[in-house]
């Protein structure tokens, strides 16, 4: 938020189309920097846009903040055409659609832009908008399991682990709302729109980093390391005294404070562990020798031991226990909003701060249809255009 008052995209319009998780986490990033988002769902439709089927849970709650709501049937004609007046004066529309859906409905980007060519259009599916998969339905599970997320995750010889959220579909909607800014900065110099597009595959695979580029540079497929960093070593968790810690001392530097904060300078010496050669190659031993020494003390005299020293080193929280955490609780990332159902709540407040400055949320997550009114009287229907909207499922 600026100096006085003003969000920075508090200019943008958004027509948000999403549903689940992907797309909306891509509006998310928007409306958290002050898009006007309008929140499209069908009249009637699934209490919760899918998730878990409770619109006032935590899931819909913390994904559509700060966005205003419109009921609208766009399987009827009549609700296509509000569709298109709205997006006469949109600067974004986000949908998250299978593939083909957009072009049955006739609200895909060439329809759009034919009346709006300065449109940004984001589109996020499972596999991609063209190829063999286009037209499968993708969810984030499916797309851990098909992008090798799954195979490198978990302990050796576990078999294939999920991540613990749905890292795909955040991921992929962390990209398109990047993908969007940067085509609304294009737009400043050429006047007209674009589409973007990624999909939870893409995300998977780009997310996927470093082992991705050892099989891709080297030809090396990585196995699953557990909770050992795949390549840093010593980088893993620990058992102590009362719990576990993390500690990450790989590199020559790091390694040898860790092993003069914990009286072991002999492990500098030591044959079997004085290279970063011979680390990687004996690994197990030399983290079951870190371990007899971590367990002789509590976690949090560790934590203040190592990192006084400059070695990374930290608790392995619950989640009840990281927000109770003091720095978490110093940055504020939970954060309070008044919903008209639900009263004051606590939801996740974005991650980004300007000038030290945490931008506020702005409003709860809207009910069904809770501006049609307000929306559909800017588009100038009287009163009775509207009831009669109602009266036969449009709206």
């Amino acid at each position: 938020m600026t100096g006085n008052g003003h969000f920075p995209l508090s200019k943008i319009k958004i027509l948000d189309l999403t549903r689940a998780r992907a797309g909306p986490t891509a509006v998310r990033q928007l409306v958290d920097w002050g898009a006007d988002a309008i929140k499209v769902e069908m009249p009637g439709g699934r209490a919760g846009d899918g998730m878990g089927g409770n619109r006032h849970g935590f899931d819909f709650q913390n994904l559509h903040r700060n966005k205003r709501g419109m009921s609208l049937n766009l399987k009827h004609p009549k609700g296509v055409e509000i569709f298109k007046q709205l997006a006469q004066d949109a600067d974004v529309i986000v949908e998250n659609y299978r593939a083909d859906v957009k072009h049955r409905l006739g609200i895909d980007y060439e329809t759009i832009r034919q009346s709006n060519p300065r449109i940004v259009y984001g589109s996020i599916s499972g596999f991609g908008q063209e190829g063999p998969y286009r037209d499968r339905p993708g969810v984030d599970q499916i797309a851990q399991g098909l992008g090798g997320l799954m195979s490198i995750t978990g302990l050796p010889g576990q078999g294939p682990v999920r991540v613990g959220i749905p890292v795909t579909d955040l991921c992929a909607g962390i990209f398109l709302a990047q993908g969007i800014l940067i085509a609304l900065l294009e737009r400043e110099w050429t006047g007209e729109g674009k589409w973007v597009s990624t999909s939870l595959l893409e995300a998977m695979i780009s997310m996927l980093d470093f082992q991705g580029s050892r099989w891709t540079m080297a030809g090396e497929v990585a196995p699953q390391a557990g909770n050992n960093h795949p390549t840093g070593i010593p980088t893993g968790m620990f058992k102590t005294q009362n719990g576990h810690i993390n500690i990450a001392a790989s590199g020559a530097d790091l390694y040898a404070r860790m092993c003069k904060a914990m009286g072991r300078e002999d492990l500098l010496t030591n044959e079997r562990y004085a290279t970063s050669g011979a680390r990687y190659q004996n690994r197990d031993e030399l983290n079951a020798v870190i371990e007899s020494i971590t367990k002789d003390k509590p976690s949090e005299d560790w934590i203040k031991l190592l990192n006084d020293a400059g070695v990374p080193c930290g608790p392995v929280n619950s989640i009840d226990q990281t927000f109770a955490d003091e720095q978490v609780q110093f940055l504020e990332m939970a954060q309070s909003v008044t919903s008209p159902a639900l009263g004051e709540l606590n939801i996740l407040g974005h991650p980004v701060s300007w000038n030290s400055q945490r931008n506020p949320l702005r409003k709860s997550a809207p009910e069904l249809g809770e501006d049609n009114h307000v929306i559909l009287t800017g588009l100038g229907y009287s009163a009775d255009e509207i009831a009669g909207l109602e009266q036969d499922g449009v709206i």
